[in-house]
């Protein structure tokens, strides 16, 4: 399966991607990367380019978050580390609300995007496709980290195990998600012999607080959601806990990965890295915000190990990407 590009920007419930590129193959080891980069030390990410005419230094520095929830929420949550980040680097820092996730890494693939952090089933496609190098997720204090995939319904909609949703309607969120889509499908294929149209109605949210606020207001009958997102969203008052029940818990997988486009220049790159390791989380916006779902500290963490769970089930579900 390969998952259209330009249907995904217009129409998030299209499963089908391909995108385009006029750059040249360069004569490199690169794995799965797109033929624009290099993967000469077998790292799974674009390597910094060698070339210093394809490097990049810009005055202004352009920051997403993942549009898990609406981007006015995160633009002020962001705020202080944005602070931060301008004195790390000496460069003026923009944040910039994208509304889905194709239009994050397209952004970033065409180069109007240098640091961001995508959701955890799309950076496979920003790494493969938009040169994207992850280097670290949001942790508890203690160092755990990650969140579960949770099938939620609502008290009273007749649904009491994954089953019950045999024809009926499930809400995904977009295909690029990995709790709102890649791996509730594999789960209910694979553990639970249910696929889509045939043993139940798919619709797509486009975002985790559509499908959660959906159920909630019973909109949908069920939907497959990032409980991080629904602890936030309670820990506001957005929702109430009953307004939902939970009838799945899938196991713990690696949070949203934050970094930059391969091919800032490699002290700016490093300048951005030591940003995220240095930042005092006590006090700020970024805290008031994250420690709702457990979490206080930026982890190092690698692609290669972090993401070996996702790549998997990307495997499973039968999923390639294709840039060309």
């Amino acid at each position: 399966m390969k998952l259209n590009w330009k249907l995904m920007l217009s129409a998030s419930a299209i499963a089908f991607l391909s995108i385009g590129s006029a750059a040249s193959a360069q004569d490199c080891p690169r794995g799965d990367l797109d033929d624009r980069f290099c993967d000469a030390d077998g790292d799974l990410i674009a390597d910094i380019p060698t070339d210093p005419t394809q490097l990049i230094d810009p005055d202004t520095l352009i920051f997403a978050f993942t549009p898990v929830e609406d981007p006015a929420v995160y633009k002020s949550a962001w705020a202080d580390f944005l602070d931060h980040l301008e004195a790390e680097t000496g460069k003026d820092v923009v944040f910039f609300p994208v509304q889905n996730n194709a239009a994050q890494i397209e952004a970033m693939r065409s180069g109007r995007l240098h640091i961001a952090g995508f959701n955890t089933g799309s950076n496979p496609l920003a790494v493969n496709c938009a040169g994207f190098r992850p280097f670290t997720i949001m942790a508890a204090t203690d160092g755990s980290f990650g969140y579960e995939m949770e099938i939620i319904t609502y008290p009273g909609s007749g649904i009491e195990k994954v089953e019950d949703i045999k024809g009926k309607q499930m809400a995904f969120t977009s295909p690029t998600s990995n709790s709102g889509f890649k791996a509730p499908s594999a789960i209910l294929k694979s553990d639970f012999d249910m696929l889509p149209e045939r043993d139940f109605e798919p619709v797509y949210s486009g975002k985790h607080d559509n499908s959660i606020l959906g159920v909630a207001n019973k909109d949908y009958m069920a939907a497959s959601i990032a409980n991080s997102v629904k602890f936030r969203m309670i820990s506001r008052d957005v929702i109430k806990e009953e307004d939902v029940k939970t009838i799945y818990t899938s196991q713990t997988f690696p949070t949203t990965g934050y970094g930059t486009v391969y091919n800032l220049k490699p002290e700016l790159q490093e300048k951005i890295r030591n940003a995220f390791f240095s930042f005092e989380w006590e006090g700020t916006s970024l805290e008031e915000e994250f420690s709702k779902s457990n979490e206080g500290q930026f982890l190092e963490m690698t692609y290669q190990e972090f993401w070996d769970v996702i790549r998997k089930i990307d495997t499973a579900n039968g999923v390639s990407y294709a840039c060309e």
